[in-house]
């Protein structure tokens, strides 16, 4: 290969990368031609994030607050879902009793969980009576996925078993059904 003082012309040194040309111009960033997405607005906002998943009244408010709308926009926001009928609190709460039970909760931390989203004691108390699960058997298939089939044989097991399942919010009668721990035996 050439040096660069033996290339013969500046076509030839351009071409080995040795040195470059200043009579070109430099390339200019081409301006973007998409425009600009305007702002969206709290009903938008508040849309987007019902689309993903079911969010209490206070809950949407809150998160529409934490991204810089004020209170009052948000609660107006709030408002014009709700009476469009895609902000439902009942909705909420019997979508979060599914999710929650489905992952081993047990009612008494369920309720506990809706009260911290805003929902009075009657909305609470219907969604809770309109689950179709039986607690019971939540409560054994817990404990069958956490101990297997015979893990709850002896007295250490069963104890374990019955603190995991307090843990979880789970009731005196769930968790006797569970594990046939009776802590006064």
């Amino acid at each position: 290969m050439k040096g660069p003082a033996q290339l013969s012309d500046a076509g030839q040194m351009e071409e080995a990368g040795a040195v470059k040309s200043t009579t070109e111009p430099e390339a200019q960033p081409v301006p973007s031609r998409r425009r600009r997405r305007p702002e969206p607005t709290p009903a938008q906002r508040a849309l987007g994030l019902l689309v993903r998943r079911e969010h209490s009244e206070r809950e949407l408010a809150r998160k529409l607050r934490a991204r810089g709308i004020s209170g009052e926009d948000a609660h107006a926001a709030v408002q014009k879902l709700k009476a469009a009928g895609w902000q439902d609190d009942g909705r909420f709460a019997e979508s979060l009793i599914r999710n929650r039970a489905a992952a081993g909760f047990g009612p008494l931390r369920i309720r506990a969980e809706l009260g911290t989203h805003g929902l009075d004691r009657e909305a609470v108390t219907a969604a809770m009576e309109g689950f179709d699960g039986d607690w019971n058997e939540i409560a054994r298939e817990l404990v069958g996925r956490r101990f297997g089939a015979a893990g709850t044989l002896d007295r250490a097991q069963q104890r374990k078993a019955a603190e995991l399942l307090i843990r979880r919010g789970f009731g005196g009668d769930q968790i006797r059904a569970a594990t046939r721990f009776d802590p006064d035996e």
